[in-house]
């Protein structure tokens, strides 16, 4: 039976008893990585073209990649295309959290944008994570140094490119990238 002494001390302190509980959640290991990567997704907006001042025009699009299902790629095979560059990792949970919106994008695009998303991981944790979530993502590792424009030391980092050539985002964080915003701006680069 609770005495109306600590019916009023849980009422007092319950804001602090519930912080307490969060902190130790994101102590935990086991709910750390999924309370990170809700929050990234709840947070998370829609990207943003850069400023025409700060944008490039990409110059070396020589770079050999390998896809996982073994077989090797050339980045310059997208020169003029519209391309979207992905930097992740499974272990990142911004990464993780803005991967569903990018699926749902490749889903509808994926025909007709060169999609990369690149990680340096080993093969079996990436295929495990892909498969775990049914993603259909095209994913490479890198097997030449990255073309100096693309270089970032953050992940997840995300680029979008127009057919030109023209780095229109390079977005440093999660995002997310199914919104209708996205989506007019990547139709107009398509010329839809």
């Amino acid at each position: 039976m609770e005495t109306p002494e600590k019916k009023s001390f849980l009422r007092r302190h319950a804001g602090d008893i519930g912080l307490v509980l969060l902190i130790l959640l994101f102590i935990i290991p086991q709910t750390r990585k999924p309370l990170q990567v809700a929050a990234n997704r709840i947070f998370a907006g829609s990207p943003k073209e850069l400023a025409e001042e700060k944008r490039e025009i990409l110059t070396d699009y020589h770079w050999r990649l390998n896809h996982l299902d073994g077989s090797s790629a050339n980045f310059a095979a997208a020169e003029g295309k519209v391309i979207i560059l992905n930097f992740w990792a499974t272990w990142c949970p911004p990464c993780v959290a803005e991967m569903p919106s990018f699926q749902k994008l490749y889903d509808d695009y994926g025909d007709r944008a060169a999609f990369y998303f690149v990680s340096q991981e080993e093969e079996e944790p990436l295929n495990r994570f892909l498969e775990k979530r049914g993603y259909s993502l095209p994913v490479y590792r890198s097997l030449t140094r990255i073309p100096e424009q693309l270089v970032s030391n953050s992940l997840p980092t995300t680029f979008v490119i127009s057919a030109s050539g023209e780095i229109l985002v390079r977005k440093t964080g999660a995002a997310d990238w199914n919104t209708r915003s996205f989506r007019e701006m990547l139709d107009g680069l398509l010329g839809e």
